[in-house]
């Protein structure tokens, strides 16, 4: 593998639905498993229009690939110059190369460029099995594993990271299995494979290794065998057979560790280097707690991530609701009227004045709640201030102690206990996404008193000793981990948040955005308020007197 010659590649495109047109082509050649020379990426205008949902997640319109773009015949000429006849790696092959590429080269007439190599999505799964927990988004990938931050949703970001994620995590783990050429490579990721993690029904999100020891578990995996579904038959036997070999071999399991307490911790089998990447033989339970602990200081990092960031974005929402509470809270006390009204007349028409006087009183109610939210909400941004730098560390603090209490496997056998944790968390939850550090610190500093004193059951938040315990604890961490993932890109992929920035690099933008909300808030409920008096005249004419509630 040292020293194949293949290629990395990667499509930005119009789409999912064909045909669909490239409008971004990067690519990577490497040596092994490094980069080798420098990248290719071009842009395309193929004179068609780009989806709105597309140019949303890559940035590109037709304006931008007519000024920048080169016609497609010439790129693929420097592409074809460029690749040769390597193979083709991308993390979405099938995606990438047989549903848009060479579709695209037979309309353009174009002779195939390289051959056919492998897909990395499918070596990362295969490789990373069950890490991380069932997630292998290649820009999740990026963030657990501390990869450098590229171009997320560019042709030439994703083949970078694509290139940091092959060479820093996956070269470590295929050399420990044997897969040291590029033949082995190929082979390996092509092989029929299922994820170890169970993805659905009722036993959804446990490891196959579980029924060697759990009878209903084997048993259910037998039944999926028997299927008449072709590929759930070809699941459940694969899944018995990985099964009789695991009973014949020794106990092996990968992890993969992160900074404890800022300091970069390895097993005696750690390869990795500077990712934090650890591989254990037959752990022990010493090597398990460094896991867990490990797990649990990445998880409290991206808990304070979170915090830090939703509370940057609370606070630019808060300064535009009190900029324009007044004008939204009347176009929707006029949007009711008009709905009500609407109702109002079809009720008379259809019911009578008896059931006109309804819609009269469920308008009462529905101005009551609406009046009742506007409330509940100022009250709410009232409280909304930016961090202090002391904030921001006692959240550090706070997390390290609140991660401690993830525990949800340990009570799964008790439901009285299994329910007060679900409360527990739904509370921590709660104080996390309102910011709310006075509840976190109460419930950090004394979680056993806290219990208490909302007339729980208690709770006994001590590690098992108990090997498959841990493991399933540093599992369930790993679960945390990816999920507070994607919560956070979730975040800063949102059209807030990119408000957020450009507030923080132009303070006066917010004004400006407000002011030209305004306008439109005014524009519309000047058109409402035409609309109300339309109907106020209809009803009139119909009853014989002007709406006496609704408005």
């Amino acid at each position: 593998m040292k020293t194949s010659k293949w290629l990395i590649l990667d499509t930005e495109t119009t789409g999912l639905s064909a045909p669909i047109f490239v409008v971004e082509l990067a690519a990577q050649r490497m040596n092994g498993w490094q980069p080798e020379g420098e990248p290719f990426r071009k842009l395309l205008n193929q004179n068609t229009d780009i989806p709105a949902e597309a140019s949303r997640v890559h940035g590109y319109t037709r304006e931008i690939l007519e000024r920048d773009g080169e016609p497609a015949h010439q790129v693929y000429r420097e592409f074809a110059e460029y690749a040769g006849d390597l193979p083709l790696v991308s993390f979405h092959l099938q995606y990438d190369l047989d549903e848009v590429l060479t579709p695209e080269w037979k309309r353009l007439v174009i002779g195939a460029i390289g051959s056919r190599g492998f897909c990395a999505l499918r070596l990362a799964q295969r490789l990373l099995d069950p890490v991380p927990a069932g997630n292998c988004k290649l820009q999740t990938l990026r963030q657990y594993y501390r990869l450098p931050e590229r171009g997320a949703h560019t042709a030439l970001g994703d083949v970078q990271t694509v290139a940091d994620l092959m060479a820093q995590v996956l070269r470590p783990i295929a050399e420990h299995r044997g897969l040291d050429t590029w033949e082995k490579l190929v082979a390996f990721a092509a092989e029929e494979w299922f994820p170890s993690r169970i993805a659905f029904g009722k036993h959804k999100g446990r490891l196959i290794q579980e029924a060697r020891k759990d009878a209903e578990l084997h048993g259910w995996l037998d039944w999926l065998a028997k299927s008449t579904n072709a590929r759930s038959a070809k699941m459940g036997c694969w899944y018995l057979r990985q099964l009789e070999m695991a009973a014949a071999q020794p106990d092996t399991t990968v992890f993969a560790a992160s900074e404890i307490d800022g300091e970069t911790k390895h097993g005696p089998a750690a390869q990795a280097g500077d990712v934090g990447l650890v591989i254990y033989l037959n752990p022990e339970l010493e090597q398990l707690r460094q896991l867990v602990a490990g797990a649990r200081a990445r998880l409290a990092e991206l808990e304070v991530s979170f915090t830090k960031e939703k509370s940057r974005v609370d606070v630019m929402q808060a300064v535009l609701f009190r900029h324009l509470r007044e004008h939204y809270q009347q176009r929707d006390r006029l949007r009711l009227i008009v709905d009500y009204r609407r109702k109002f007349l079809d009720s008379l028409v259809r019911g009578g004045e008896e059931e006109a006087k309804q819609a009269e009183a469920h308008y009462e109610q529905a101005r009551a709640q609406t009046d009742k939210d506007y409330d509940e909400t100022a009250a709410a941004v009232g409280e909304k201030k930016q961090l202090t730098a002391e904030e921001e560390a006692e959240l550090s603090r706070l997390w390290k102690k609140l991660v401690k209490l993830y525990h949800p496997d340990r009570f799964a056998h008790e439901p009285d206990k299994l329910e007060t944790y679900h409360k527990l968390t739904a509370a921590i939850n709660r104080a996390k996404d309102a910011g709310d550090i006075q509840a976190l610190r109460e419930i950090a500093e004394d979680p056993h008193g806290y219990i208490l004193r909302q007339g729980w059951a208690t709770l006994d938040f001590s590690d098992a000793a108990e090997l498959a315990q841990l493991r399933r604890l540093h599992e369930t961490l790993q679960l945390g981990i990816i999920a507070v993932l994607e919560a956070l890109n979730r975040l800063r992929e949102s059209p807030d948040y990119e408000l957020c920035q450009l507030s923080e690099q132009k303070p006066g933008v917010l004004d400006e955005l407000a002011a030209e909300r305004k306008k439109l808030l005014e524009k519309e409920s000047s058109e409402l308020e035409q609309q109300a008096a339309a109907l106020a005249v209809e009803i009139k004419e119909l009853s014989g007197e002007p709406p006496s509630r609704i408005g």
